[in-house]
């Protein structure tokens, strides 16, 4: 049986989750008392008990090339086109160092059993240098600049110090240079052949270097780089495809002017960072602008399917958006319903305002994640064709468990989605009272990404009253929240309104902080979610006065999407060069050693 898109999807982030180590770099001080603790460590398997030597060894061997190394590579890397910054290179020679440790260790043991056969530290240093080039230019390619030629003399500058240490110590003999260069082109063509063989799924799948974007990807994670931003679009746009899309707006005015917009496009907020559509909510809001009020963006029904590839796209449909706002001049008619359930177990809830029903669908307490798009047109239409009202559909988005939760068309849950909807729509109709309508609006922003999981736009909250009850909906800048808390946080907001709902935006920028889901509840304790989430929500009704509902939909033809498979091609070729990667290091490896000991008993 073929699996689906989400399986592969999931089967894709698994693959990637397993093959990343996930670490970040030591400081720089700390790096360099490895590098000085390594190449101690280095000189006593060297020149131990020969203290005189051991200290040279230290400074003209290993310690010191290794630091000098860590001053040149900047600058030559940015020299050749490159970019290399300083505690990455820090990072860079103490890795090498350590890398070579176990296998001076391996080579000394063999030496102390077997004097007569193992050469000695002459040879050993330069057999050293060809893991110290091969982790050198496989690492300089990857992150500094993908070409072997450009690369070839920043990652030499640390073997290569490294044996003219050496030498000027212990002078060699022709055959040992001989063999020490040998060490050196087998270290270049190991790598080569590394980077080649793991490159070659996403090159297969998507005829482009996945390598050559490790460089743009760390610029825009690191500094929002427009060139890197331009590279990784570029990218992202070759495989865009055409889709017709739609946006839904609502604006609440006061006073004469917008207070606040709902912006419900059908746009996924992906794919990863601030790369095309990602970071929606913000974007729109810098959009729409100061005319727009506070601006809210949360789920519609859609997938990574409509992910946008490029922030041209997406300037399109904040276009739309602002020309929508526009003309938004005449208020719904002033009658509206609470937030209505219309049975036990239904996955949608509604609100009437004017004339337009917003439905809200969550799968909570079981998982929830995207909607397709197909099922919430499908619901628009089918309400529509039996003579209802015009409904608004959103995604709560908000009781996440890996690979669970989507609602795909034709499946069983999709069905009762239809239904439930039907009847939610139904209900917000009959609890309809004409009067007029208050509105509040609050937000706090400024939460850091990597301890709580909650994007740019924060925690939002906007309070509808109506007919003498009150619906709160909170929405939060995330992707997600983990299951079983949407029952907490609602039950403490339910303590201020009537009743109340917990949205996410699924806004993927929160993904960047260590390339998983990073779902709100993971980092974020689920007390100060409800307790901000409350703070907030005191604050939209402290906020409430009256206001007219607006209401408009607009069409936007032929929008570059990502399209269907797009992501599942992606995950999936980016598990395979993390699975090839993994063996490709360790065969490349061995390869490596296996061939220079074959140099050694040849030459030496």
């Amino acid at each position: 049986m073929a699996a689906s898109a989400a399986e592969v999807s999931a089967d894709g982030h698994r693959q990637i989750r397993r093959g990343h180590v996930l670490f970040q770099a030591p400081k720089p001080p700390l790096a360099a008392g490895v590098i000085l603790l390594a190449g101690f460590a280095l000189a006593l398997l060297f020149w131990f008990p020969d203290w005189t030597r051991l200290t040279e060894g230290l400074f003209f061997v290993f310690a010191g090339p290794a630091l000098l190394a860590v001053a040149l590579t900047p600058p030559l890397a940015s020299a050749l086109g490159g970019r290399f910054e300083f505690h990455r290179a820090m990072f860079l020679s103490m890795i090498v160092l350590l890398l070579e440790l176990p296998i001076a260790a391996i080579w000394r043991g063999f030496s102390l059993l077997w004097p007569t056969l193992v050469p000695g530290v002459v040879v050993l240093g330069a057999f050293l240098a060809g893991p110290a080039f091969w982790f050198r230019q496989m690492s300089l390619y990857g992150v500094s600049r993908a070409s072997h030629a450009r690369m070839l003399l920043p990652a030499l500058v640390q073997p290569i110090l490294a044996l003219a240490g050496l030498y000027a110590i212990v002078p060699p003999t022709l055959p040992e240079l001989v063999s020490a260069a040998a060490f050196l082109v087998i270290g270049f063509l190991c790598a080569v052949m590394l980077i080649r063989a793991s490159d070659r799924p996403i090159r297969r799948e998507f005829q482009s270097s996945g390598v050559a974007l490790i460089r743009p990807l760390l610029d825009h994670v690191g500094g929002r780089d427009a060139q890197a931003t331009a590279a990784l679009e570029s990218f992202f746009v070759r495989s865009g495809v055409p889709a017709d899309l739609r946006v839904d707006l609502f604006a609440f005015a006061r006073g004469g002017r917008t207070y606040a917009t709902v912006a419900l496009p059908t746009v996924h907020p992906g794919p990863f960072a601030a790369l095309g559509s990602s970071d929606l909510p913000r974007k729109l809001a810098e959009q729409l602008g100061p005319a727009a009020g506070t601006v809210l963006v949360p789920h519609t029904p859609c997938d990574h399917d409509l992910n946008l590839p490029s922030s041209a796209e997406l300037g399109r449909v904040g276009a739309a958006c602002r020309e929508l706002l526009e003309v938004l001049a005449v208020p719904m008619p002033a009658r509206a319903s609470p937030l209505v359930s219309p049975y036990p177990g239904s996955l949608a809830r509604a609100q009437l305002l004017g004339d337009v029903v917003l439905i809200v669908v969550s799968q909570a307490p079981a998982p929830t994640d995207d909607i397709a798009y197909s099922v919430g047109d499908r619901i628009v239409r089918e309400i529509a064709h039996e003579g209802g009202p015009r409904v608004v559909v959103v995604d709560a988005h908000n009781s996440y468990v890996e690979g669970q939760g989507d609602i795909l068309y034709g499946t069983p849950i999709a069905e009762k989605l239809v239904l439930d909807a039907k009847a939610a729509a139904r209900a917000a109709m009959a609890a309809a009272v004409d009067g007029p309508v208050e509105i509040g609006v609050a937000a706090h922003r400024g939460y850091d990404i990597r301890s709580t999981g909650i994007g740019p736009e924060g925690i939002e909250a906007l309070v509808i009253r109506a007919g003498g009850r009150t619906a709160g909906y909170l929405l939060i800048d995330a992707n997600n929240l983990v299951i079983g808390l949407r029952a907490s946080i609602v039950a403490a907001l339910e303590r201020l309104v009537d009743s109340a709902e917990v949205l996410t935006t699924d806004n993927h920028v929160v993904h960047e902080v260590d390339g998983t889901i990073n779902a709100l509840g993971e980092r974020y304790p689920a007390a100060s979610i409800a307790r901000d989430g409350s703070d907030v929500m005191r604050a939209a009704l402290a906020d409430a006065g009256p206001a007219e509902v607006r209401y408009g939909s607009k069409a936007i033809p032929a929008v570059k999407v990502l399209g269907p498979g797009y992501t599942a091609r992606l995950l999936t070729s980016l598990g395979d060069t993390m699975s090839m990667f993994t063996h490709m290091i360790i065969a490349s490896f061995l390869l490596l050693i296996t061939s220079s000991l074959v140099v050694v008993f040849v030459l030496t």
